[in-house]
C-alpha cells in the first residue's frame, strides 16, 4: 500500500502481473515490496500451471514456508483450467477430467491455505454451448460443491467475458439451484460493467454472496466491436470505479480486492504495477475506502 493508504480489505495482485520466470519466494517478495497483502495464484489451462496440482509434498511445503517467511498470503486461486476441460462438455472424458482437476485444486488449496477457488463462469469455452451443456455444467457444479464442503474450501464463480454468466443476476439463478453455502460470487468489475448491467443494482442484489472482487478495466462490446476484456489500461475503459468503490464502502464490503493485470512477460512488470496500483488507490480514496 502506498503511504497514507490504509484499507481494511486485503489488497492483492494477480500472479500474472508479476515476473513469470521467477521463484514463488521471489514473487511473494516482489508483491511485498510493491505494497500488496497477497498474490492470487493462477491455475490456468496450460500444462505448465495445471502441473502445479500435482506438486509433491516438498514443493507444497516450500510454498507454505515462503508464505510464512514473507508474510504475503495466497488466499485465492484463479482456476481457469476448466476452459480447456469444462464441466459442461458433451464429452464424458472431458467432464471426468474436469472433476479430477476440481478435486486436485481443492486438495491443493487446503494444503497451501487458499480459502477461495475462483471458477470461470463458462459451461463450455471452445465448444458450442446449448441447453445440454448448461445442464451438464449445473451437474458438475453441484458435484464440485459437494467436494468443496468436504475439503472446506469456498468456490466463487467469476462474472465472465461471455454472455453465459455475465451478471450477478445470472449467478444468483445458479446459486438458487445449487443451494450451497460453499458457493459465492467473484465479480470482475470490468466484466460486470462491460455487458451493460446496472452495476449498482447488481452489486446490491448480490452483496451477501460476494467474497472477492477483481479490479480490471474493460471496453464494452458493441454491434461492430466484440469488446476488450484484458489488458485495458485503467481509466481507458468503461468502468466507473469511484461509483463502485463508494457503493461497496456503503454496503460494508470486507472481502478482498485484487488488481488483475497480465504484465508477466514485460521487461519490467513492476513499473506497470506501480503505475496502475497508484491509479486504483486514488479511485479507492475518492470512493471513501481510506
Amino acid at each position: 500500500m502506498q503511504e497514507g493508504a490504509v484499507i481494511n480489505n486485503l489488497f492483492g495482485i494477480y500472479e500474472k502481473a508479476l515476473g513469470k520466470n521467477i521463484s514463488w519466494h521471489q514473487r511473494l517478495l516482489d508483491a511485498k515490496e510493491l505494497g500488496f497483502d497477497f498474490v492470487e495464484i493462477s491455475i490456468d489451462e496450460t500444462d505448465e500451471r495445471l502441473k502445479r496440482l500435482d506438486w509433491s509434498k516438498k514443493e507444497r511445503e516450500d510454498l507454505v514456508k515462503s508464505i510464512f517467511e514473507t508474510g504475503i498470503k495466497i488466499p485465492t486461486m484463479c482456476f481457469s483450467g476448466h476452459r480447456r476441460f469444462p464441466m459442461g462438455s458433451k464429452n464424458s472424458d472431458t467432464r471426468k477430467k474436469a472433476m479430477e482437476l476440481m478435486e486436485k485444486a481443492l486438495i491443493f488449496a487446503g494444503d497451501i491455505g487458499i480459502r477461495i477457488i475462483q471458477l470461470a463462469g463458462y459451461d463450455v469455452y471452445y465448444e458450442k454451448g446449448d441447453e445440454e451443456t448448461k445442464q451438464l455444467f449445473i451437474e458438475g457444479l453441484k458435484k464440485s460443491l459437494e467436494m468443496a464442503a468436504k475439503y472446506q474450501v469456498m468456490l466463487a464463480i467469476e462474472i465472465m467475458d461471455t454472455p453465459f454468466l455475465n451478471s450477478i443476476t445470472k449467478f444468483l439463478e445458479y446459486d438458487k439451484i445449487c443451494n450451497s453455502p460453499w458457493l459465492t460470487v467473484y465479480p470482475d468489475l470490468g466484466n460486470l460493467t462491460a455487458w451493460g448491467n446496472d452495476v449498482e443494482e447488481e452489486i446490491r442484489k448480490g452483496i451477501h454472496k460476494i467474497t472477492a472482487i477483481h479490479i480490471k478495466d474493460t471496453l464494452a462490446p458493441t454491434e461492430n466491436f466484440e469488446g476488450k476484456f484484458k489488458e485495458v489500461p485503467f481509466g481507458e475503459g468503461c468502468v466507473d470505479f469511484v461509483k463502485c468503490f463508494k457503493l461497496l464502502k456503503e454496503l460494508n464490503y470486507n472481502g478482498t480486492f485484487m488488481i488483475e493485470m497480465w504484465t508477466e512477460k514485460a521487461d519490467n512488470p513492476k513499473e506497470y504495477v506501480i503505475k496502475e496500483k497508484k491509479w486504483v488507490l486514488e479511485k479507492m480514496k475518492e470512493g471513501g475506502f481510506y
